[in-house]
């Protein structure tokens, strides 16, 4: 499955976000990590565990033929010699909607393998309304 190096966490993540405006399976599996461990969780829907349910996901969204385009925004990065975890705002487009779609906050976590950066966790939820805003400033206290 996985035949493409990835050099850093970012061109993985480029190539995801590439392979999902191009509704293409085969490159968006070429991103995630060939394991069972791999987590994939869309905007409201269930937690998918494994290659099986991560691929049969991706094969249903690009089924609809929607023609997403996708802008991946604020972006925060974290990263190790191993793992990287990046946030982002995406911001989707549906061609032929005038109405513009809520942005959706997602969390992609890559390891680096002996293959190049892989993806093993994407988890996007829908923002709340205030995550349209320039973020505040920061809380005094955790809880």
């Amino acid at each position: 499955m996985a035949a493409k190096f990835f050099p850093t966490a970012q061109d993985a993540e480029n190539a995801f976000y590439d392979a999902l405006e191009r509704a293409d399976l085969e490159a968006m599996m070429e991103v995630w990590a060939e394991d069972e461990e791999i987590v994939c969780v869309h905007p409201g829907g269930p937690r998918l565990a494994g290659a099986e349910e991560v691929r049969a996901s991706w094969r249903a969204i690009f089924a609809s033929g929607s023609g997403l385009r996708v802008r991946a925004e604020r972006r925060v990065a974290i990263s190790g010699m191993m793992v990287a975890v990046h946030s982002v705002h995406e911001q989707i487009h549906v061609p032929g909607e005038a109405r513009a779609q809520p942005p959706i906050v997602a969390t992609n976590v890559y390891l680096r393998t002996p293959a190049g950066w892989r993806m093993i966790v994407h988890h996007a939820s829908p923002a709340p309304p205030s995550a349209a805003a320039e973020p505040a400033a920061a809380p005094r206290r955790l809880h």
